[in-house]
């Protein structure tokens, strides 16, 4: 499987239209560590360097290194692992890898850890920044310290974040809005960006250290001051979206106990037109080798929702479904439409690609290649809008796994027993 790393201004672009902005982050369970070399010792440092990563991602916070177990945990972190892919460049090599979904979030239950979803609220940031008496708006095309700083420390903790359209920077008046941290003007330049949540960040520099100072509008958040201090832009930016993160996950994170043994996934069927399709549907997913349970959840004109209990990981079941060619995933085009997108939004930009990343239940394979691409240092993290209407958007924050989307196409002709 290849996941296309995109950057902010991408997602920024593809919600433009869009009043909420809730999206899909496929890529909690991807990382990118460096390594001193690929020998068996050096793998395995490396393999517990990129689940810890993971571990933060998917429970939300950095506590969860802390809680009794974590360590062993990430001794044996090959245990988990799906598939990885040696990178040589210039700057020293780095190991690419994909975890198991599911078997991270019953790891992190385990040691009694929470599990963050991968269905999670899109915040905008509209940050200020003054430096040597100049103040500046941070945009989705800019590509300062400033900038990659904020992009690299979302990736890092899994959080979707959205920067304002490159056109915001020359409003001086909105600047000063947002220094002030006045909300109605920026909340109705806000109105046409998607977004669930809005956050008016100022940094300045004082006594000696950067420090940020935000306060969040949207989903109930705490709507006081919040400050932070830090020697580097890379260290402000951190603590920055750390603090964020938390309270998302504060909200939204499934406790050790409810996360059980058995995955379950909301599949969204669209085209479905008749008792005989729902029928079908129904048959064809219940025969298949990993279902274990399907059970209706809604039906909504000629959509229908399944929320189906499964066994293994979750990309061993679309592998199954793929089989039946009359389940056609949703395209690109498609996803775009649901989504609420305009033709003057434009389509995602896609920074680049990771390959090497098929999943399988097998024991993980090596590959080393060379790539002197400095975006290699940036973590693997997709997100996409998340498809479906507000009332499905507010119940995927409460689900583990992303959402999977198939339009139903009855006329296909199945040449083999999928359910074997």
């Amino acid at each position: 499987m290849i996941r296309q790393v995109l950057w902010v201004a991408g997602v920024l672009a593809a919600l433009a239209a869009t009043p909420a902005g809730a999206v899909t982050v496929s890529g909690l369970y991807s990382v990118d560590v460096p390594v001193q070399g690929s020998s068996s010792d050096q793998l395995r440092q490396g393999y517990a360097d990129g689940l810890q990563k993971v571990f933060v991602r998917v429970s939300g916070s950095r506590d969860v290194l802390q809680n009794e177990g974590v360590g062993a945990l990430l001794d044996d972190a090959e245990s988990l692992l799906q598939s990885y892919q040696v990178v040589r460049s210039d700057d020293g090599d780095r190991l690419r890898m994909s975890f198991g979904a599911v078997g991270v979030n019953n790891a992190l239950a385990s040691v009694n850890a929470p599990v963050w979803g991968a269905n999670r609220p899109l915040t905008l940031a509209w940050v200020a920044v003054e430096e040597q008496g100049a103040r500046s708006l941070l945009t989705s095309g800019g590509d300062n310290g400033w900038s990659r700083a904020f992009r690299r420390a979302a990736a890092d903790r899994g959080l979707p974040v959205a920067l304002p359209p490159e056109e915001r920077a020359g409003d001086r008046e909105l600047l000063s809005d947002i220094w002030g941290q006045f909300t109605s003007r920026v909340k109705s330049q806000s109105e046409s960006i998607g977004h669930d949540v809005m956050a008016l960040v100022r940094v300045n520099r004082s006594g000696g250290q950067w420090r940020a100072g935000w306060i969040f509008d949207g989903m109930g958040m705490d709507d006081g001051e919040q400050s932070v201090t830090a020697a580097t832009e890379q260290e402000l930016a951190e603590k920055v979206i750390g603090l964020w993160a938390d309270a998302y996950a504060s909200r939204y994170a499934v406790a050790a106990g409810d996360v059980g043994d058995l995955p379950k996934v909301d599949i969204v069927i669209r085209g479905v037109g008749s008792l005989q399709d729902y029928g079908n549907i129904i048959n064809v997913l219940d025969d298949l080798t990993p279902v274990q349970t399907v059970d209706a959840s809604r039906v909504a004109g000629d959509q229908l929702t399944l929320r189906v209990a499964f066994s293994g990981e979750l990309d061993q079941l679309q592998e199954y479904i793929a089989l039946d060619t009359r389940f056609v995933p949703v395209s690109d085009a498609e996803a775009a439409d649901m989504a609420g997108e305009s033709e003057a939004a434009g389509a995602p930009v896609s920074a680049g690609a990771a390959e090497g990343q098929a999943q399988g239940a097998e024991a993980p394979n090596a590959e080393v290649s060379t790539d002197t691409d400095d975006s290699l240092s940036d973590p693997l993290f997709v997100y996409q809008p998340l498809l479906g209407d507000v009332e499905e958007s507010e119940e995927a924050f409460e689900s583990l796994y992303e959402i999977l989307h198939y339009r139903w196409q009855p006329a296909s002709v199945i040449g083999t027993d999928v359910g074997e």
